[in-house]
């Protein structure tokens, strides 16, 4: 044995054992917070529905009173079902040819519900592949890569004035993914990646701590 291994002292047991408490502590939150945050995210959005609804509802019939949560969301779901299936007949086209004609006549109105319209039409009946795909885009500068979600082919006039085929890249702000920038690029410059949507916007969110372990570049 080394004189200097005889020298070495065995660290107190106090230190490992508060060393472990604390490990064990962190260990805890990490497996606690992610469950307690998202149960506690999802019930906030019930209460505010069930607050939203609630007074719409007659006393005698109002589920609050019998202590049921969620129903305002049950009330919801319903109620767009019913609409859906109203407006699938006849009468309900009739009723939305008309509704539509009144506000495209309504100035800057028309322009807002033209373009939420769209937007809802193109997410909930799939007429685009928007935001199927991850992808690497060089920006802002030649050398500088950040990661952008490709809403889909650029078409019409956009596409137009090139002959190369072009597409539409969503470049969101981190750590916040609701604002961002609309890049109309050449698909032969994006690097096309295999995770999904789900672990772009991880990736993304967590400022580049959370990142998927397989990454194929195209």
């Amino acid at each position: 044995m080394s004189v200097d291994q005889e020298n070495e002292e065995p660290l107190p047991l106090h230190l490992s054992v508060m060393g472990r408490l604390r490990a064990y502590f962190f260990a805890g939150v990490l497996v606690t917070a992610p469950i307690s945050i998202t149960f506690y995210i999802a019930w906030e959005f019930i209460r505010s529905v069930d607050e939203w609804v609630s007074p719409l509802i007659p006393l005698s019939f109002n589920p609050q009173n019998w202590g049921v949560p969620g129903f305002g969301i049950v009330s919801v779901v319903v109620g767009l079902t019913m609409v859906g299936a109203l407006t699938a007949g006849i009468a309900g086209r009739l009723f939305m040819s008309l509704s539509e004609a009144i506000l495209s006549r309504m100035p800057i109105i028309n322009s807002i519900y033209g373009m939420v319209k769209q937007v809802l039409e193109t997410m909930l009946a799939n007429k685009a592949n928007a935001f199927r795909e991850v992808c690497l885009i060089e920006y802002p500068r030649k050398g500088c890569w950040t990661l952008g979600f490709i809403a889909g082919a650029t078409t019409g006039e956009a596409q137009a004035g090139f002959e190369e085929e072009m597409a539409n890249v969503f470049v969101p702000t981190t750590p916040n993914p609701t604002s961002g920038f609309l890049l109309v690029v050449p698909r032969s410059e994006l690097r096309v990646l295999s995770m999904s949507v789900e672990e772009g916007f991880k990736m993304l969110i967590s400022m580049g701590i959370i990142t998927p372990d397989k990454v194929d570049l195209g």
